[in-house]
């Protein structure tokens, strides 16, 4: 404990002494009010006064808030202590050595009553009364009533304030340590312009005790030096009033210089920065009032009568103002969008460079070989335009955007080759043939020109590389030759449809769900988390994706979710609902010539798929069990009447069993990825339907 007890000992006298003196020099300056002092002394305590008053007012100016000298108040009644002290003193002195001339209460009185009173002591009374009018009826006044102004809005306002910073705090905003600072910055703001309130009243009284003090040595001096020393009254009149008016002068100047520091500091108000910041910034702002103020200032100088040179001198500097201060200002904001640009890229690089750069993944990436990537150099910008156009494909037709898609070489791919990159895992690599061109064969003959068959990457067709001088010859025998950029980027639109599910992040979910009407909204609220989760939402739209169903239509979607979510819960029941519901948008996306060509299972097969269905008691699938030469049974026949048909260029969707679908479905994507599977229930009512056969 004794430790404990000599902390606050040892931090007082680490400050050096200071708090020591500073309590000297308060309690001599109340020691000057009762023991006389010398002349010399009076000259360095009203010198002391005027340097004092002016540092206040530079402080003030400077400032960029009101809360930056929040000590005002007290310096403020220090400094009128000083002055009242000081008048006490001088007052002293001029009724007892005043008959001894001007100086005899110090050379500073005697300065000001010489220079400032040019020798008239009637003079001196009209100055003195005049800073007296300015200093009490105008700043001060206006200080005060913006002081108390000034502090009933600010306690007004502490409640909804503090409400803000509890608001912001709770959102994630800010945390512990900032709420602690603005609540502390509250409380100091509140106690200032309270403060400020009550101190403008030693300012107030300041300006009254002078004016009562100097008439007081007025008369008084005049008294004296008539009854005690024997002077004449017009003499007496002369000498004290020189005295006493210029020991007021003296006092008010101060006075005035605070008082107008005071005033500054209380009209700063909310605006922030130095007064000259403040003040020439905001009436420099507008170069077109500068302008017509300029136009003014230029016709009163032609006008009769009026000096030409001051109006004019100010039109020509008003006029300049007005025309570089926009270049000044776009000049700024150059320099500043140049810094951001500079600053951020600067992060880039360090972001790039950094460790935690090389742990995240790119969601799409297309990546060239060393060939392949000079050989398009040219076309960069027109396969990010290109992309751009792919983008905006891909969301009007899925409903949602599909993340950018980064264009990058890598000097380990074959040269002439190029890769696509899906979450960071190649999904399909290709070689080129730089300087050739890809015709689609199909069903079609070779062309008769030197040509290498190939198939084509995106869908797999039989086609051919032919050299691009062989160009004009090909396409008038039918075909039509396909560019090198072309080819990559309808393989890699193929495979950003094949891989919409992956490419459905959470946070694009939620993206969509946040654009929905509020009526949507709160539908999502009654099914999450009642009946589902987001992440299991997610799982339904990502198996809608898997077999490039449009989730444009999210309306629709979030109501057969509602309808059936109380009553099943594994997604995949859920979709097969969802898919019901949204039969005529999904037969509209794939009729062709308006007819919705249709490839039956068969008897056989619906048999078959059926009895491979396991239910439990409640009849709903649990299993699905299928003989396994069933399974290669169907791949072959399957494989060749669609192969058939595909070769016929015939544009068809499997139709099977509602329960059995998925399954069906999960066999054929291991064949052909782009086939789709329907069920009867999801053949809309309407569609003009045209049947090609059966697998049986």
């Amino acid at each position: 404990m004794a430790v404990d007890t000599l902390k606050p000992i040892a931090s007082v006298e680490s400050k050096g002494g200071r708090d020591i003196g500073f309590a000297v020099a308060v309690v001599f300056v109340l020691t000057v009010l009762f023991v006389p002092i010398p002349a010399f002394m009076i000259d360095m305590g009203l010198a002391l006064s005027i340097a004092l008053s002016v540092l206040i007012l530079m402080v003030s100016l400077w400032i960029q808030k009101p809360l930056d000298f929040s000590a005002f108040p007290t310096v403020l009644l220090l400094a009128t202590m000083l002055r009242l002290s000081l008048n006490i003193a001088t007052t002293r002195v001029i009724l007892s050595e005043g008959h001894q001339g001007v100086n005899a209460a110090g050379h500073v009185i005697g300065g000001f009553s010489q220079f400032v009173m040019s020798g008239d002591f009637f003079i001196g009374i009209v100055v003195f009364v005049i800073l007296i009018v300015v200093n009490f009826m105008v700043i001060t006044k206006g200080a005060t009533r913006i002081a108390e102004v000034g502090a009933r809005f600010t306690l007004d306002a502490i409640p909804g304030k503090q409400m803000a910073i509890d608001a912001d705090m709770s959102s994630g905003l800010i945390d512990e340590k900032q709420a602690q600072a603005r609540r502390k910055e509250l409380e100091e703001e509140s106690a200032f312009f309270g403060s400020m309130d009550g101190a403008s009243k030693f300012v107030r009284g300041d300006a009254i005790a002078g004016l009562i003090i100097t008439a007081v040595n007025v008369f008084g001096g005049i008294i004296i030096g008539i009854t005690r020393h024997d002077m004449d009254a017009a003499g007496a009149a002369e000498v004290f009033t020189k005295l006493s008016v210029g020991d007021g002068l003296v006092s008010q100047i101060p006075a005035l210089i605070v008082s107008l520091a005071a005033g500054l500091l209380v009209s700063k108000g909310g605006t922030r920065g130095a007064a000259q910041t403040a003040v020439l910034g905001q009436l420099g702002f507008y170069p077109r009032a500068l302008a017509v103020a300029a136009g003014l200032m230029a016709l009163l100088a032609l006008l009769p009568g009026l000096p030409f040179i001051p109006f004019m001198l100010l039109a020509c500097i008003m006029a300049s103002i007005a025309y570089l201060v926009p270049k000044r200002r776009n000049e700024e904001l150059r320099q500043a969008e140049a810094t951001v640009a500079e600053e951020k890229q600067v992060a880039q690089n360090a972001e790039r460079n950094s460790v935690k750069e090389s742990l995240k993944i790119v969601e799409i990436e297309l990546v060239f070989g060393k060939q392949t990537s000079a050989h398009l150099l040219l076309q960069r910008d027109e396969m990010a335009h290109r992309v751009q156009k792919m983008r905006r494909r891909f969301a009007a037709r899925y409903g949602f955007v599909v993340p950018e898609i980064k264009l990058s070489d890598d000097l380990t791919l074959d040269p002439k080759s190029y890769a696509i990159k899906i979450h960071g895992t190649t999904i399909a690599t290709q070689p080129l043939r730089l300087g050739e061109s890809m015709i689609v064969l199909g069903d079609a003959g070779a062309p008769d020109v030197p040509h290498d068959l190939t198939k084509e990457p995106a869908f797999g067709m039989r086609a051919a590389w032919v050299s691009e001088t062989f160009a004009t010859e090909v396409r008038r025998q039918g075909f039509e030759p396909i560019d090198t950029l072309s080819i990559v980027l309808t393989h890699l639109s193929e495979t950003i449809r094949n891989n919409l599910a992956q490419l459905l992040s959470y946070k694009d979910m939620r993206t969509l769900l946040d654009r929905l009407e509020p009526e949507y909204k709160r539908l999502i609220d009654e099914i999450i988390p009642a009946n589902m989760s987001y992440s299991g939402l997610q799982a339904v739209l990502k198996l809608l994706l898997a077999e490039r169903v449009s989730i444009r239509n999210l309306n629709l979607i979030l109501e057969a979710i509602a309808e059936i979510a109380p009553h099943v819960r594994r997604s995949e029941q859920i979709v097969e609902h969802v898919r019901m519901r949204m039969a005529q948008q999904i037969c509209g996306d794939l009729l062709h010539n308006g007819q919705l060509g249709v490839l039956r299972l068969g008897n056989q097969w619906d048999l078959a798929f059926h009895q491979a269905l396991k239910r439990d008691a409640k009849g709903e699938v649990v299993e699905f069990d299928i003989d396994p030469r069933l399974v290669e049974q169907f791949a072959t026949e399957a494989t060749k009447v669609i192969r058939e048909k595909m070769d016929q260029g015939e544009m068809f969707v499997l139709v099977a069993a509602p329960d059995a679908r998925p399954y069906v479905r999960m066999m054929i994507e291991r064949i052909f990825v782009t086939l789709p599977v329907l069920s009867h229930l999801e053949i809309a009512r309407g569609v003009d339907i045209r049947a090609l056969g059966s697998i049986s």
